[in-house]
C-alpha cells in the first residue's frame, strides 16, 4: 500500500504553557508539519507570513490573550549600520566565515553547551544532549546551511548559525557563540554578517525570528535599522521600537479557525504534477 502526504497542510495548536519571554503569561503555538517534496515552497510561503522553522515543523505564536510576539526581519536595502555596529564589524575582522552542509559536529556541540551554560542555563534548551543537538541541525527538509565563524589565528570555532535559505532571504534559525569574548558583540556580528550574505546573494531580507516588546532577551533586534515586523497580516516598518505598544488583551488574536483560513498556501497540487 502506498501512503501519500495530504496536499493541504494540516494545522494544529499546542497546549498553553508558561511564556519564556513575558512573565505571568501563557504561550500557545499554531503549527504544521514541514515535509515532502514541496517543503521548500511551504517554508517560503509561511515564513513570509510570520512562521518559523524548528526541525520539520513550522510554527507561529497564537496566544489566547496576547499578540506581543512579532515575526521580525531586516530589509537589507533599508539597513544602514550604526556607529556601534561598525565598531562590532571592526572588532571581528579576525574571523573567517565558513558555510557547510547541515551536519552537526562535536566541536559545534561543545561550543553550544558553553553558550547555554553561560547565557541560558535555565532556558528550555538547557538539557539538550548531543543527539537532540544533532537533530536540531540535521533534521531539515529544506535548503539549510551551517555558518561557522573561525578565528583566523587560533583556528578556534567561535560562532555558529543554523541558517535556512528562502526564496526572498535567509532565515537565522538558531545561533550561538563563545562566551569568552563578551566585548566583541558576536551575536550582533553574526546578524551583521548575515545581512552581508543576503546582500551578496541578491536576497532582500534577513529573518531574525521574533521580536517581543518588553522582553530584554529580544530587545537587541530593535537596534537594527530597516527592521520590519509582521503585524495584522502584513509586514510593516518598525519606525520607533520604544513607542510600540504590544497588544496584550483577549481580543488580540483572531480565533484559530479564522487564523488558519487566512493563511495563504502555495499551489502544492500544481507543483506535484
Amino acid at each position: 500500500m502506498r501512503h501519500t502526504l495530504p496536499l493541504t497542510p494540516q494545522f494544529y495548536v499546542t497546549a498553553p504553557q508558561p511564556c519564556p519571554y513575558l512573565e505571568g503569561r501563557m504561550e500557545r503555538k499554531l503549527f504544521t508539519a514541514l515535509q515532502g517534496e514541496n517543503a521548500n515552497a511551504l517554508n517560503d510561503s509561511l515564513s513570509a507570513q510570520g512562521f518559523r522553522r524548528s526541525q520539520n515543523v513550522l510554527y507561529r505564536p497564537s496566544c489566547a490573550d496576547c499578540a506581543s510576539c512579532l515575526s521580525a526581519r531586516i530589509n537589507v536595502a533599508a539597513f544602514s549600520a550604526s556607529r556601534s555596529q561598525r565598531r562590532t564589524l571592526a572588532r571581528n575582522t579576525g574571523l573567517e566565515r565558513r558555510a557547510t552542509s547541515p551536519w552537526a559536529t562535536e566541536e559545534q556541540y561543545d561550543l553550544f553547551r558553553r553558550y547555554l551554560d553561560s547565557r541560558h542555563a535555565d532556558g528550555g534548551m538547557a538539557d539538550m544532549d548531543v543527539f537532540e543537538f544533532a537533530a536540531m541541525v540535521e533534521e531539515t527538509p529544506i535548503r539549510s546551511r551551517v555558518i561557522e565563524y573561525i578565528d583566523k589565528e587560533s583556528r578556534d570555532l567561535v560562532g555558529v548559525c543554523l541558517t535556512d535559505v528562502l526564496a526572498d532571504g535567509v532565515s537565522m534559525v538558531y545561533s550561538f557563540y563563545t562566551p569568552d569574548r563578551p566585548k566583541d558583540g558576536l551575536g550582533n556580528f553574526i546578524i551583521l554578517d548575515h545581512i552581508e550574505i543576503a546582500r551578496n546573494a541578491g536576497l532582500p531580507y534577513v529573518y531574525l525570528g521574533y521580536w517581543v516588546p518588553g522582553s530584554q532577551k529580544m530587545g537587541y533586534k530593535a537596534k537594527f535599522s530597516g527592521l520590519e515586523v509582521y503585524l495584522g497580516g502584513q509586514w510593516q516598518r518598525l519606525e520607533d521600537p520604544d513607542a510600540f505598544e504590544p497588544a496584550q488583551h483577549p481580543l488580540s488574536n483572531d480565533p484559530i479557525a479564522e487564523q488558519v483560513a487566512n493563511i495563504a498556501l502555495p499551489d502544492l497540487a500544481h507543483r506535484r504534477r
